[in-house]
């Protein structure tokens, strides 16, 4: 079955904003990815397994939704220099951010936090930065 980029985007976007929506009604929880982790490596007594789970559910989504003919992109051709710089580049900037795009961008700005509007208006902007200098002018 084979989906177009727009309805790829748009069902994966529900997605994430009803996982983001179950995980706070029930638990109180907010989805941040960076936060989940780092609670992960940084454990609080009883406040381990929904992290786990959620992690878990994460990387098994994969494996329910392949067969509905979504997959991951191909980033078997980039050099995994580069692909590790990128993850550390982005670990400091969620660590100095407070947080990831998901904490922000999808739990923060469904609560109307100013702060997560700041965030996601810098990592955007950003971001449409470096897409135009790598594909304009380094790339």
């Amino acid at each position: 079955m084979e989906f177009s980029v727009p309805w790829d985007s748009f069902i994966g976007g529900m997605l994430l904003g009803l996982s983001v929506s179950i995980l706070m009604l029930f638990s109180g929880k907010v989805a941040g990815i960076s936060g989940t982790i780092a609670g992960l490596l940084n454990p609080k007594k009883n406040d381990s397994s929904w992290r786990a789970t959620f992690l878990a559910g994460m990387v098994l989504s994969l494996f329910l939704v392949k067969p509905l003919g979504f997959d991951l992109p191909d980033v078997s051709n980039n050099s995994l220099a580069l692909v590790c710089f990128a993850g550390l580049l982005v670990g400091f900037g969620t660590r100095l951010g407070n947080g990831c795009t998901s904490g922000h961008g999808i739990a923060g700005l469904g609560r109307f936090s100013k702060r997560s509007l700041a965030a996601t208006i810098t990592f955007m902007a950003t971001a449409m930065v470096v897409v135009f200098i790598v594909r304009h002018i380094g790339g």
